[in-house]
């Protein structure tokens, strides 16, 4: 009887490693099954590298595909994978189709399901994950809560499972591999820049609506700041259909790169001035005591708002005629301040797997 643990996006992979590095301090054995959602070695191979985590057991190798489609091909591949291996428990972590897929799998077999990072609500009804996450909140035995407010959203929905105020697991993963990220060279080096801000967009509301993108991309540019933008393809298609490449390109002032590794991303991070971005992750790592840093969430609604409570995370929508004079105030009055992380102290993935073993 082993626990199965399910991953299929970066930061999926990031967020689990402490917890399989906890199982194998503890010499306990575990299955790793990779769904193979983001299938590239930058969106995939190299996290498995940087977080100095051993190659899946399984992967399914599903790709991109629809909603529907990534969802069906991983419920296939999962089902067939747990009815094989029979675990003592289903670990997913977040709000993918992946996530929603393996806690389907796992409660029509009977298997119990911990999901990580349980009780996050954004209660914006056009993003699927929202839909993913609840879903798979209320299918799961064991909901491994990152804060109070999350536990109490969880309560006052009446979720069967027990819950657990465990902390973040980003925080542990940050906290092990920011030294490491530190020792190596700025992937930016080449660009001779001075400072810069971070930016990072990719979800389907921001880039895959043509009038919204190109609101967000002519705002960016009329911080007349120079920012570092890690792009994913897909953004990167869009930005190409909408002509906006032609206009960031003739500005100057924004440096599109390709994803990278996850060791030189977080040395992006703790040398930019501050982030922009509309993920939901990053605004939990940037949190982290070893990083410190104000973001900026380019979008309406926001599923941490604890970090918008400890003051690294800012809201301001999408917007120009707002956001821009939000972030160009926020420069005036200083980034600099001491904020407590108030994700935990690094420690969640013993707590998770202490609650499992016991």
């Amino acid at each position: 009887m082993k626990p199965f643990i399910v991953v299929g996006t970066r930061p999926e992979i990031v967020k689990m490693t402490p917890i399989v590095h906890e199982y194998e301090n503890r010499g306990i054995d575990y299955l790793l099954l990779h769904t193979g959602q983001h299938y590239s070695k930058f969106m995939s191979g190299s996290f498995f590298e940087d977080m100095d985590l051993r190659q899946p057991d399984i992967n399914l190798e599903i790709g991109s595909g629809t909603h529907s489609e990534q969802t069906a091909k991983a419920l296939i591949g999962i089902e067939k994978e747990l009815i094989k291996y029979r675990p003592s428990v289903v670990l997913v972590q977040g709000d993918t189709n992946a996530v929603l897929s393996a806690a389907l799998a796992a409660i029509k077999l009977g298997i119990p399901v911990g999901h990580v990072e349980a009780g996050l609500r954004s209660y914006d009804k056009r993003m699927p994950e929202e839909h993913n996450r609840r879903l798979t909140d209320h299918a799961s035995d064991y909901l491994f809560a990152p804060t109070e407010k999350s536990a109490n959203i969880l309560r006052n929905e009446n979720v069967w499972g027990e819950i657990y105020i465990t902390g973040n697991t980003v925080i542990d993963a940050l906290e092990s591999r920011i030294p490491i990220a530190l020792k190596r060279e700025s992937p930016l080096d080449h660009l001779d820049l001075e400072d810069y801000a971070l930016l990072t967009l990719h979800r389907a509301e921001n880039v895959d609506d043509r009038q919204t993108l190109t609101n967000l991309i002519r705002g960016l540019l009329s911080l007349d700041e120079q920012i570092v933008f890690p792009a994913h393809p897909r953004t990167v298609n869009r930005l190409k259909s909408f002509g906006l490449d032609k206009e960031i390109e003739s500005d100057g002032s924004f440096r599109i790169i390709e994803p990278v590794p996850y060791l030189d991303f977080l040395r992006i991070i703790v040398d930019c001035k501050y982030i922009m971005t509309d993920s939901g992750g990053i605004q939990e790592e940037a949190t982290a005591p070893s990083i410190n840093k104000r973001v900026f969430v380019l979008r309406t609604s926001t599923e941490r708002p604890e970090a918008v409570e400890s003051g690294h995370a800012t809201l301001v929508g999408v917007n120009p005629s707002e956001f821009v004079p939000m972030i160009r105030e926020a420069i005036s009055e200083g980034l600099d301040k001491q904020r407590m992380c108030p994700y935990g102290e690094g420690n969640a993935a013993r707590k998770i797997v202490d609650i499992l073993e016991n």
